[in-house]
């Protein structure tokens, strides 16, 4: 598993320790200017849902707590890696965060921007394998869409391992929490979560709307199944469903607009 960068491994470490302020973390955060700018950009996009308002990292960290922040530098540092070839999967990414969120929300999940993070992060073992195994991802996608499978199937060919595992150990490796982890790690297995069943069943539910929905790619040339009894345990009927589909699509212009952006 990569390392994290500088600033993003110091933040983790940080947050670890129960004294330190909200001031210093900003302090940390604000001395890479690309990170932070990214950070408050992707806080203040309109699919998010603080357009314009926060100013700062230090506001930031204030209003969302230091576990969405650290997401949000994972994710900004994953986006050099997404930017060239993994466009596609990139744009996937942000479309599942925010059906996540929008979900999340409408549900009453505590804390949605954390499922938002999980959403935005559910495919980060695809960009460690892309990035550490490049021949062998190539090839996974190519078995992929010659048998019309889902990509990860072809991962447990290739690899012995599919990148929701690869992501759960992404996951322990960077200290994010199991509400953001466990998301991660199960969102095509989201009967298997135990400590955010709920959480886990979101992001598996919004991954499977934005394929449908054509939005990006995560590679696979079919769309998964939806797992059994998800509606039912989050009480959403198709009407739900559709509510969702249609936030999607409201935010389609501002999403093609953010993840094209360097």
């Amino acid at each position: 598993i990569p390392t994290l960068p500088g600033v993003v491994s110091q933040v983790t470490a940080l947050v670890h320790d129960p004294h330190v302020s909200t001031e210093r973390l900003a302090a940390v955060i604000s001395r890479d200017q690309v990170l932070s700018a990214r950070v408050l950009k992707m806080i203040n996009s309109a699919f998010y849902g603080f357009p314009g308002r926060i100013a700062s990292v230090n506001h930031a960290l204030v209003l969302l707590g230091f576990n969405v922040v650290k997401g949000m530098l994972i994710s900004s540092s994953v986006f050099d890696m997404m930017h060239g070839s993994l466009l596609d999967l990139w744009r996937h990414s942000l479309g599942c965060a925010t059906v996540a969120g929008v979900a999340a929300r409408s549900l009453g999940e505590p804390e949605p921007e954390e499922v938002f993070i999980a959403g935005l992060l559910h495919d980060i073992g695809k960009v460690i394998i892309h990035v550490t195994l490049p021949e062998d991802y190539d090839r996974i996608l190519a078995r992929a869409a010659e048998r019309g499978a889902p990509v990860r199937e072809a991962e447990e060919e290739i690899l012995g391992v599919d990148h929701a595992r690869v992501a759960g150990w992404v996951a322990e490796r960077w200290h994010l929490p199991p509400s953001i982890g466990e998301p991660m790690a199960l969102h095509h297995r989201p009967a298997a979560a135990r400590r955010h069943p709920r959480r886990t069943a979101v992001v598996h539910l919004a991954d499977v709307l934005v394929q449908a929905a054509g939005f990006g790619s995560g590679g696979s040339p079919c769309v998964p199944r939806l797992e059994d009894r998800v509606l039912k345990r989050l009480g959403m009927d198709l009407a739900g469903v559709q509510e969702l589909l249609q936030a999607l699509e409201e935010s389609r212009d501002s999403l093609e607009e953010f993840a094209a952006e360097p």
